[in-house]
């Protein structure tokens, strides 16, 4: 069960924003209480998040992946030119045109990204403006429209996807632009395989903290949760097209290994 929240703090992100966090216990592991997806577990809370709608500015340490609609650090994933749509200020999924990864690889990393759900909003559950921001093409943060929209809660906006919840629900309506803010510490391994640090991830929705330092038990999967196999060190971010025409923009990163 998502425990509850028990204290509220600010903290400011790069120096540009004021945001709320919901404090959690720190190293937290996935449920063993509820099953993957379960429709039995509690819903996260409703919180409204703040009233401005920000756009952050990247630090100057910052890598933009995407500074407007310009897709040149992008591709297709699997190769080629990115098939997503470009207009002024953002781009937007084309079902069916394929996932896109970014150029650039990372390992311990800071994550900005913006993004919107559809206006009008059209399905239900996981058909609602769906995709996902995955840090090293492995480890899902979920891209959810889930204003006003039930559906089980460790697949829901914001959730490390079918390991994690949310601990509050902090989306805006569609049509707005909503932001996630990731902190994201890549899994370490021996030469042979094997795990010596998992990975680790914050994560805080339109400036509320919803994922506290949880610890991944291995790659984000639909319906399972599959081991940790070891990997490159670094690896590209990657965008899901989930049949759905999510906005993206404003997308930087932080490079915490080699600052």
């Amino acid at each position: 069960m998502v425990p509850s929240p028990r204290r509220i703090v600010a903290l400011g992100i790069a120096g540009a924003v004021l945001v709320t966090l919901v404090m959690h216990d720190a190293n937290a592991q996935p449920s063993t209480r509820w099953p993957i997806h379960s429709t039995d577990r509690p819903q996260p809370r409703v919180v409204k998040p703040p009233a401005n709608a920000w756009t952050v500015a990247p630090p100057a340490d910052a890598t933009v992946l995407l500074g407007g609609a310009d897709l040149s650090r992008w591709q297709k994933d699997g190769g080629g030119a990115p098939g997503w749509k470009v207009e002024q200020g953002y781009v937007e999924v084309v079902p069916g045109a394929g996932g896109i990864v970014s150029r650039d690889a990372f390992g311990d990393a800071q994550l900005h990204v913006e993004w919107m759900a559809p206006l009008p909003a059209v399905g239900e559950s996981q058909e609602r403006g769906n995709s996902g921001v995955f840090l090293m093409g492995r480890y899902e943060v979920q891209v959810l429209d889930s204003y006003q929209n039930v559906t089980y809660p460790d697949g829901q906006a914001s959730a490390i996807y079918g390991q994690f919840p949310p601990l509050v629900n902090a989306s805006r309506p569609p049509g707005e632009w909503q932001t996630y803010d990731i902190i994201f510490h890549r899994p370490r391994f021996d030469a042979s395989g094997k795990v010596m640090s998992p990975a680790r991830m914050t994560v805080l929705h339109n400036g509320v903290l919803v994922q506290d330092n949880v610890v991944l038990s291995g790659p984000t999967a639909h319906q399972h949760r599959p081991p940790y196999e070891k990997h490159p060190d670094r690896l590209p971010v990657s965008l899901q097209d989930h049949g759905t025409r999510v906005r993206y923009r404003n997308i930087w990163v932080r490079d915490l290994e080699n600052p």
